[in-house]
């Protein structure tokens, strides 16, 4: 009986811990139909309204003012950065922004240079508001997909591709 008590506790206490991790995930792909490389950039919509009472200072409202998503937006863009294994920046073209149930979606969008061996990334959207912020990342369409872990100190991470 007391293990059914213990059991009750933990599972009550999942629910309010489920969400104390502040996480993103990002999906680099590859699209060789467009030949871009589209980044969709997925936040839980629960952390996004926090971020922008700390980022915009005031009343800002993401569910119902464009302009309130508009900004987050420019902010994810503000903290995302693209180059090439040598160093040469890829300039991101904002495509838009969503809200799509419980998660908030930014998505921006590059030509695929004509040759690339691999990709750095800095991603350090809304781990200046938490450090504890973990940012992840795969990288699809060039192989085998790869992950990128933003947490603690890391500014820039790569994903090599393997050769054809």
């Amino acid at each position: 009986m007391r293990w059914l008590v213990v059991i009750a506790c933990l599972l009550a206490a999942v629910p309010s811990m489920a969400h104390q991790l502040k996480a993103s995930v990002t999906t680099v792909l590859f699209n060789h139909r467009t030949h871009n490389i589209e980044l969709m950039h997925r936040f839980y919509l629960h952390d996004t309204e926090h971020a922008v009472e700390h980022l915009f200072k005031g009343k800002a409202d993401i569910l119902s003012n464009e302009a309130d998503l508009e900004r987050f937006a420019q902010y994810v863009e503000s903290h995302i950065a693209l180059q090439t294994l040598t160093g040469e920046a890829l300039t991101l073209n904002s495509v838009g922004a969503q809200i799509d149930g419980k998660f908030v979606w930014v998505y921006q969008e590059v030509a695929i240079p004509e040759t690339i061996k691999g990709i750095r990334m800095s991603n350090g959207a809304l781990r200046d508001l938490w450090p504890s912020q973990v940012n992840m990342v795969n990288v699809e369409g060039q192989g085998k997909i790869k992950t990128l872990q933003f947490s603690e100190d890391d500014t820039w991470l790569e994903a090599r591709f393997e050769s054809k």
